[in-house]
């Protein structure tokens, strides 16, 4: 016996004639993801991958791990591939499935017999599976409504699959097939959500991080690390450009009216994030924004922030409240990195009272203070690149 993964592919399978290049992503993914793990081979039939070790010493258990962050995958499951021999199969099925059995109090059997040369139907395989697990297990009562197992056994051209539940995937499409855009990532909670939901619709992620030394401390930049290496975890190797803010951030104050010293600095933002972007192959930004959260998200402050942007800016969480966020960021494990007291460059300097519906007339009249093209220039010449693993 050995064991593999078979993987169900979930969106890829309604592209069509796209599908094998969605797919092709989707193995590369899973390989480089694998890597530490050990090598694999995997074949796709019938919008199922099977994933093989190549190698003696696969951890197995890690792998499944690992799969279960990778985008593009709706189920998978741990499968035992046998010879295509009923004694095999009946030997095989309640020892295999052992521990999942223990725990359950009722199962059915489903049999898939892709190999019609194979003697026995896929009723008669049900049937002598089905008795061969009570005959282990005697605790089980067999329940073809709403068992807590589903053991299947699937007859293809090469082997006998013998698998239990379906463990749910990531689900969205594979990194790598939606391109590639740059997330405006603070520190906070909004913008890890942000990043992991647009990674999830196959979008390669560069990262830009704005850092106010001596304002930000070095423990703020390293909070941004630890988020990313956690989105990491789902979206694949992140590049981080961190750059210096500072000298923005205290001419603005010297020159510019208080009441617009937040939304002057994300236009700011924005200019250095869209040359950063374009310079790096993005063709988007992403932000963590959503909707009257700050006084700096309220429609006529983003169409503001928006103007000074070539590229289109995406805001997966725009329409969110706190609550949906807070909880995407437990299920992916940035929250008690986000709440870190280590404070962040938008926080710094922030006006009393901000202005929430601005002109975009006032912010050009209030930056004619300022040398805009050289700031924006030495801002990008300054930044920082870090591969983020």
């Amino acid at each position: 016996m050995k064991e593999i993964i078979l993987i169900k592919n979930g969106e890829i399978a309604l592209k069509g004639l796209n599908r094998n290049s969605f797919e092709a992503t989707l193995a590369k993914n899973i390989k480089r993801r694998l890597a530490d793990v050990g090598k694999v081979n995997i074949l796709c039939q019938q919008s199922t991958m099977t994933v093989e070790p190549a190698e003696d010493g696969f951890d197995m258990d890690e792998a499944i791990e690992i799969i279960k962050k990778v985008f593009g995958i709706a189920g998978f499951q741990r499968a035992a591939a046998v010879e295509k021999d009923m004694d095999v199969i009946l030997a095989t099925a309640p020892e295999y499935l052992a521990d999942q059995l223990e725990e359950a109090k009722s199962f059915k059997v489903e049999a898939k017999r892709s190999d019609k040369r194979f003697p026995l139907t896929s009723p008669e395989i049900s049937r002598n599976v089905g008795e061969a697990i009570l005959r282990k297990h005697h605790h089980l009562k067999v329940d073809v409504h709403n068992p807590d197992i589903t053991v299947t056994v699937e007859v293809r051209d090469s082997f006998a699959f013998i698998r239990g539940n379906q463990i749910r995937g990531a689900g969205g499409m594979p990194v790598g097939t939606g391109g590639k855009a740059a997330i405006l990532i603070s520190g906070g909670i909004d913008s890890p959500v942000a990043a992991w939901m647009m990674a999830k619709r196959g979008v390669t992620l560069d990262a830009i991080h704005f850092a106010s030394p001596p304002f930000t401390s070095p423990q703020s930049e390293q909070k941004v690390h630890d988020l990313l290496s956690q989105v990491a975890k789902y979206s694949g190797n992140i590049a981080l450009f961190t750059v210096p803010f500072t000298d923005i951030q205290q001419k603005i104050r010297a020159n510019c009216p208080e009441d617009l010293f937040t939304l002057i600095m994300r236009r700011f933002m924005m200019r250095i994030s869209n040359r950063i972007a374009q310079r790096n192959g993005c063709s988007a930004l992403i932000t963590g924004e959503s909707i009257g959260q700050v006084a700096s998200q309220t429609m006529p402050a983003l169409a503001c922030t928006d103007a000074v942007a070539e590229m289109p800016v995406f805001r997966p969480l725009i329409a969110m409240d706190k609550e949906e966020i807070i909880r995407i960021s437990r299920k992916i494990e940035t929250f008690d990195i986000s709440i870190r007291p280590y404070e962040d460059c938008c926080t710094v300097f922030t006006p009393k009272h901000p202005r929430t519906r601005p002109k975009i007339e006032m912010l050009i009249e209030s930056e004619k203070a300022l040398d805009v093209d050289a700031l924006v220039e030495e801002a990008v010449n300054g930044a920082r690149l870090e591969i983020i693993r």
